[in-house]
C-alpha cells in the first residue's frame, strides 16, 4: 500500500507542477484583425485636363537706341552717341505671350539721377517691337545714361550711350 501511495503522490506532484507551469506561462497577445475588407473598391480619381502648355513668358530679347523709329517701330539709324538737343528712342524687341504685361524703360543719368521714365501695357502673342521716347525742353546734360528695359516689375536688359 504504501507504494500504490508514492504512486499517487508522485502522479500529484507531476499534476500540479503541470498546473504551476501553466499557470506561469505569460499569456499571449491575440493576433491583431485584419481590417475588414472594402466591399467595393474606391472609385478612382477624376483624370487631370489635358494640359495645355503655357505660353512662353514675356521676354525682351533687345533694345536698340537711336534717334528714330521707322512704320515697323524699329531704328532706322542705331546709335549709341547722342547731341544734347536729340529725342533718344528705345526700340525695345519682345517675344512671348502676355496679357496686360507691363514694359517699362527708365533712363538714368551717370549719376544715378532719372532722366526719364515711361511704362507701356502689352498684349501679345509674339515678337513685337515697342518704342520708348525721352525728350527734354531743355538740351541733355553731357555725360553717360543707362536705359534699364523692365518686364513685369523684373529688369530684363539694358543699354549705354553717351550724350556729347
Amino acid at each position: 500500500m504504501l507504494i500504490r501511495n508514492r504512486t499517487h503522490y508522485a502522479v500529484a506532484a507531476a499534476l500540479v507542477a503541470a498546473l504551476a507551469l501553466a499557470g506561469c506561462k505569460k499569456k499571449e497577445e491575440p493576433a491583431p484583425t485584419p481590417p475588414p475588407a472594402a466591399e467595393t473598391p474606391a472609385p478612382a480619381p477624376e483624370p487631370a485636363p489635358a494640359a495645355t502648355p503655357a505660353p512662353a513668358a514675356l521676354s525682351v530679347t533687345s533694345v536698340t537706341l537711336g534717334t528714330a523709329a521707322g512704320a515697323d517701330k524699329k531704328i532706322t539709324a542705331p546709335t549709341t552717341s547722342f547731341k544734347p538737343t536729340d529725342t533718344i528712342v528705345a526700340s525695345v524687341a519682345t517675344d512671348g505671350a502676355a496679357t496686360n504685361a507691363s514694359l517699362s524703360a527708365k533712363l538714368t543719368y551717370q549719376d544715378g539721377q532719372v532722366a526719364g521714365e515711361e511704362t507701356q501695357t502689352l498684349n501679345t502673342a509674339g515678337a513685337e517691337t515697342t518704342n520708348f521716347n525721352f525728350s527734354k525742353k531743355s538740351p541733355w546734360p553731357a555725360g553717360k545714361y543707362k536705359v534699364e528695359v523692365s518686364a513685369n516689375g523684373a529688369v530684363a536688359n539694358t543699354a549705354e550711350l553717351e550724350v556729347k
